[in-house]
């Protein structure tokens, strides 16, 4: 019976018992120590979990109370100076002041910078090396985590990431060492880890190496032999992990290391898993990552072991299962899902389910006609068999809509040039024009209406009374601070997604499907089940309502349909162009209602747009070109006077830079403050014609920045492009801060924007 494991578990309770701990900790409700007790107290029921499914291991190193990278980079002693002096054991304080600034000790500080951990809606913190970068092994948790495991009497597996992908993600400043100059010393940390740990009595230790489906150079690729070799021979056998794609022209490196064991994403893979497995060799392990660690959709078990079969004949005891990347990408218990329908619920398979199907895969590889075995690969094939005759899943009116689709109605009626004169004409904002990107705090107050409703404790007529006096404040409150551009606040939504999809049909929700975004931000992902319609207007009312109390333009908000797909768990029975295509029809008929109740700007978020990106180039062009064309077939409806807005969230531009001019948004704004304005090189460099709002303020950070240090930045973006195509605007939507941040960074955004347009005038009128 081959064993089985997982490559890491969700780490933030079944509950978000992490994210209660968390942001209780950082508001000084509960001490360090009482957070550290709701850490093990997660990781105990994880390895609980694991042991009762019948998992060979439990694994260790997958918790986090930020993000691993950032423990990583903690564990190497990678702490730029401004978070003050070297500590002998970098704290958790001093983590979380280089994740968000700020921390219950230490002196704020600017956070670094988070970005998208490959091709995922997870964000990671990115290692900075810099002048004075002295890596040396400086934390100990893993240790502490996997001597914790093992006096629990289970067998351990420790999973780090792997040194070349750390070097990979990392940021290099003038003066301070290369990713690639700084190797043998992570190197040699990396070797003292897994020596402790083998001497604590783990026996495997897992690198995850998943830069090994990008396209790397010659000289990365070279560095992987010395770094393999320093940590051979540690006293732990080494399982190196690679997933999101197949490793292609990387085998030959991978095959040629010294590591007892390797494992494959047998799903984004392709058939690279039959293709190693056959140039495998003895004594080295093969594990298979056959359940998708990515999607909640039910494994076809049936399939799975067809093609498990021959492998496990060829490789016996050599052959592991394993999801196919870590688990923190799916929710956590489907058992919890009560209120979720029976027939869609016998579909999928969350995070511990995916345990149990890896266990009745590996007894089904051993005796498919055990009692027990062959009544639970029964009931898997009649979910999936019910699944693809459900009438729920197809719309005859939705797919005859799709069909009927032209060029003509993705495309703009003139180009941007001539859109931008009818555009200010009819606006009149000044230079500079400052805005926000959508959503304004959601309050204590707007969370309490919202649970009284869903409890029934108050009727619908008095919940939209309260949201309607949250909206009125959040318009006078801009007014007030002096904004250009104005939003409606999005206080009656829960989520950017998960508002849509809950007015969409072919969307449904779950009420404990949460996964981790980044530190203690959760998101509860739609699954998308089926074909996409719109049975009635979503956004209008509240629309018509904003703009009735002020004369100043509000935007009309909607999430776009690239991210819709991208931040959905999407169905797995069609392309998923198709998909975006339909997502992408119903949002152009709410745009076409946005404009005719005379909304002049309308924004369409595609804060994921480059999350769908393949990893290898050569996958790439398909990708832009159809998710560039979703965006205009959701635009292309309006006219040319109405202005069309898009925001995108962490993204590296350089890659996708002719895309998204080609989606052709009047107004794209960035998240580019924590890059230090660098993110708009790509803009510059590619002489982008549209116009830009490069977020001047990162409020994934509780600090406060000052009028002159946002000045400052906008002096940056003024030198890159050029000020009569430049807004002013935070870097994201503000649903995550309280108004105490919000309105003195927002009159201080207000202010530099103000200053920017005074030395503008003067350097005008000396000319």
């Amino acid at each position: 019976m081959p064993m089985i494991h997982t490559l890491g578990a969700p780490r933030i309770g079944p509950r978000r018992e992490l994210k209660t701990a968390l942001e209780a900790y950082w508001a000084g409700e509960i001490d360090a120590a009482a957070l550290e007790e709701a850490g093990r107290d997660i990781r105990r029921r994880n390895r609980a979990d694991q042991r009762a499914a019948g998992l060979s291991f439990v694994t260790v190193g997958d918790f986090s109370f930020y993000d691993h990278v950032l423990d990583m980079s903690a564990t190497l002693g990678v702490v730029p100076e401004r978070f003050g002096a070297a500590e002998a054991e970098v704290s958790l304080d001093t983590r979380f002041r280089m994740a968000r600034g700020r921390a219950p000790s230490g002196a704020p500080a600017r956070a670094c910078a988070m970005k998208k951990w490959f091709d995922t809606n997870y964000h990671y913190i990115r290692p900075e090396l810099e002048p004075g970068t002295r890596i040396r092994l400086a934390s100990t948790r893993l240790l502490d985590e996997a001597a914790e495991a093992l006096a629990e009497g289970h067998p351990v597996k420790a999973v780090l990431p792997g040194p070349v992908t750390w070097a990979w993600l990392a940021r290099e400043s003038a003066g301070g060492p290369t990713r690639l100059g700084c190797l043998p010393a992570v190197a040699e940390v990396y070797a003292e880890l897994i020596g402790r740990l083998a001497g604590l009595g783990v026996n495997w230790v897992q690198l995850d190496e998943p830069v090994l489906a990008t396209d790397l150079s010659g000289e990365w690729r070279a560095a992987f032999a010395p770094v393999y070799a320093r940590l051979a021979g540690q006293g732990a056998r080494l399982l190196l992990a690679a997933y999101f794609g197949p490793l292609a022209e990387n085998f030959d490196l991978v095959r040629a290391l010294p590591v007892d064991g390797l494992h494959l994403d047998a799903l984004r893979g392709g058939d690279e898993l039959e293709r190693v497995a056959a140039d495998w060799p003895a004594p080295k392990v093969l594990s298979a990552g056959i359940v998708d660690g990515r999607n909640v959709w039910r494994c076809d078990l049936d399939a799975a072991r067809a093609r498990l079969a021959p492998l496990a004949d060829a490789l016996g005891a050599r052959l592991w299962l394993a999801p196919s990347c870590a688990l923190l990408h799916v929710p956590v218990d489907l058992a919890q899902e009560e209120e979720l329908d029976p027939e869609l619920a016998s579909w999928l398979a969350f995070a511990r389910q995916k345990l149990d199907e890896l266990a009745l895969l590996s007894a089904a590889l051993e005796d498919a006609g055990a009692p027990g075995v062959a009544e639970a690969l029964a009931r898997s094939r009649a979910a999936l068999a019910a699944r693809r005759t459900s009438h729920r899943t197809r719309n005859p009116d939705v797919r005859a809509a799709a069909a009927a689709v032209t060029a003509e109605m993705a495309r703009r009626a003139s180009p941007h040039a001539e859109r931008a004169v009818l555009q200010r004409a009819r606006l009149n904002l000044p230079l500079l024009p400052t805005t926000t990107i959508g959503s304004f705090p959601q309050t204590a107050e707007i969370r309490a209406a919202r649970a009284a409703r869903r409890r029934g404790e108050i009727d619908e007529a008095a919940y939209l009374r309260r949201i309607g006096a949250a909206t009125k404040e959040t318009i006078a409150k801009q007014e007030e601070i002096g904004l250009d551009v104005l939003v409606h606040g999005e206080a009656e939504r829960n989520d950017m997604v998960e508002y849509f999809g809950e007015q969409l049909q072919g969307f449904a929700f779950t009420r404990h499907g949460w996964v981790q975004s980044y530190g203690s931000r959760c998101v509860k992902p739609p699954i998308l089940h089926g074909d996409v319609s719109r049975p009635r207007a979503m956004t209008v009312d509240w629309t018509v309502y904003a703009q009735s109390l002020t004369p100043r333009p509000v935007k009309g908000m909607l999430t776009g349909p690239v991210t819709l797909l991208n931040w959905s768990f999407v169905r797995d029975d069609q392309p998923r162009a198709e998909t975006c295509a339909q997502i992408a029809l119903a949002l152009r008929a709410e745009v076409s209602d946005l404009e005719t109740v005379g909304i002049r700007i309308i924004q369409i978020d595609e804060a994921a747009f480059r999350e769908g990106l393949p990893l290898r180039a050569a996958d790439r062009a398909e990708y832009l070109r159809w998710a560039a064309e979703a965006f205009r077939l959701t635009a292309g409806v309006v006219g040319d006077a109405t202005q069309i807005h898009s925001h995108m969230c962490y993204s590296e531009f350089n890659d996708i830079i002719d895309a998204v001019a080609g989606m052709d948004a009047d107004v794209v704004t960035i998240e580019s403050s924590r890059s230090d304005m660098e993110l708009l090189d790509a803009f510059r460099d590619y002489d982008y014609p549209n116009e830009i709002g490069p977020g001047i303020w990162d409020i994934h950070s509780p600090n406060v920045p000052s009028a002159q240090e946002m000045a400052g930045l906008l002096r940056k973006a003024a030198g890159r492009i050029a000020a009569s195509r430049l807004w002013v605007n935070p870097d994201c939507g503000l649903k995550t801060r309280g108004w105490a941040e919000v309105e003195p960074a927002l009159r201080n955004m207000v202010a530099a924007a103000q200053a920017l347009r005074a030395e503008m005038a003067e350097v005008s009128a000396a000319e």
